[in-house]
């Protein structure tokens, strides 16, 4: 027995039904790799080395993870001088006893010192320690590092002494800044018997008493011309 064909309304609606079916299984392959491909595959194509801006909606990194570089353990230079070796932190003045630079100084070069500064406070003028009392293992580093800077012995002596024959060393040496401290010690430093010794340094001032009745001395050119720093 023959079986009649189907209407045909039946057969278009199977092959629309067929089609649909087909599409949503070629968007649920598509949708399934895009899901699972990398998301550096576009970077990848990049010409750029650098890597891609990070979205700022992402999520912070855990505190666990890392901890902040001022929370960092610092690993100390045991073999640099400090404070008590003679280094002086930016704007100390020759009333800070509590940095040995300034404490340990000659105690008759202090107190003039102190005594200037007082009388200058006044004018606005404030006298700070660039460098005071010195250990002669600092001495030596500076030593060390003028040589490197200047290229040989013989030019750095004319800036740095050897710790054998350094005043900063003894204690009776101070360098003193800024210029308008200087600039009125170079005028009325006689008058305590503060005096500027070598003339390349106008901040270096060491404790003559007789200029007070006869003036300083006059200055050498530099430490090399300085009879001390032949020993």
């Amino acid at each position: 027995m023959t079986r009649p064909p189907p209407p045909a309304g039946t057969t278009t609606r199977r092959i629309r039904r067929f089609l649909v079916v087909g599409l949503v299984v070629v968007i649920a392959a598509i949708t399934a790799a895009l899901r699972y491909q990398p998301w550096n595959s576009s970077s990848s194509l990049s010409s750029s080395p650098e890597p891609p801006l990070k979205s700022s909606s992402a999520a912070p990194p855990s505190s666990s993870s890392a901890a902040p570089p001022s929370k960092a353990p610092r690993r100390e230079n045991h073999g640099a001088p400090g404070k008590a070796g003679g280094v002086v932190p930016d704007g100390v003045t020759v009333f800070d006893d509590a940095i040995p630079a300034v404490a340990d100084l000659d105690p008759d070069l202090l107190k003039a010192l102190r005594r200037a500064a007082t009388d200058v406070a006044d004018d606005g003028v404030e006298f700070y320690v660039n460098s005071g009392r010195r250990s002669p293992e600092y001495q030596n580093q500076l030593l060390r590092e003028a040589v490197s800077k200047y290229g040989s012995e013989v030019e750095s002596a004319r800036w740095i002494a050897t710790a054998a024959t350094s005043p900063h060393v003894s204690g009776d040496a101070v360098d003193i800044g800024h210029s308008d401290a200087t600039t009125w010690l170079s005028e009325h430093g006689a008058e305590l018997g503060l005096c500027p010794i070598h003339k390349n340094e106008p901040w270096h001032y060491e404790l003559r008493p007789e200029a007070i009745d006869h003036g300083c001395p006059r200055m050498y050119a530099d430490p090399t011309q300085d009879p001390r720093m032949q020993q």
